[in-house]
């Protein structure tokens, strides 16, 4: 099936937060150049242009800097208010932080309310799930960048602390691409499930 804005005879080439790698065929100087020409958090396809094509693909900041952030005249100031995560509306469709961050909190939300000791159906149901979001995941280059993570390091479903461990795993190996810090595994509970300790979240 066909990715929104990508060829299925071609491979995209994703420039998050760190330095662009080049599309099959391409030339280190054609990479290099790409990476001076465009800022972090675009998504460009083999010719070596951005997927506009694709805004679940590219970071606010390209559109931004390419005059394309929505307008909000005549809209509510409740409606337009600006997010948390970058500076487009909240009621405008997701960049490729917006989705992450929104997918992070569903997936470890998931984990927090995984049984302990899963039945056979449940760990099924898991398993399945993971397989199916990973391939409908919105960001096509995300999606297969999660399938290789899958194929590479299974997901664990014996139980809770295991699934909670294995997507934290997950998702330091997303910050790790990315330039960020990493998380401590051994408090995604506190994180996600109970609370920190300090009682802030109480």
């Amino acid at each position: 099936m066909a990715q929104p804005g990508r060829d299925d005879n071609t491979s995209g080439v994703t420039l998050t937060d760190t330095n662009p790698t080049a599309a099959p065929g391409a030339t280190a100087a054609g990479a290099d150049e790409a990476k001076a020409k465009y800022p972090k958090g675009i998504v460009l396809g083999p010719d070596g242009k951005p997927l506009i094509s694709c805004r679940t693909c590219t970071s606010s900041t390209f559109w931004a800097s390419m005059g394309k952030t929505p307008k909000t005249k005549g809209s509510t100031a409740t409606a337009t208010a600006p997010s948390a995560t970058n500076g487009l509306p909240a009621d405008c469709p997701p960049d490729v932080e917006r989705l992450g961050n929104s997918t992070w909190t569903l997936l470890h939300s998931i984990a927090a309310t995984y049984p302990e000791n899963p039945s056979p159906a449940q760990k099924d149901d898991l398993r399945g799930f993971m397989r199916t979001f990973s391939r409908l995941y919105p960001c096509w280059v995300c999606a297969e960048d999660f399938q290789s993570y899958i194929k590479k390091d299974e997901v664990r479903v014996e139980g809770r602390q295991e699934f909670g461990n294995w997507l934290c795993m997950a998702h330091n190996e997303v910050n790790r691409k990315l330039g960020k810090k990493e998380f401590d595994c051994s408090r995604w509970e506190e994180r996600w499930r109970t609370g920190w300790k300090d009682g802030r979240c109480d």
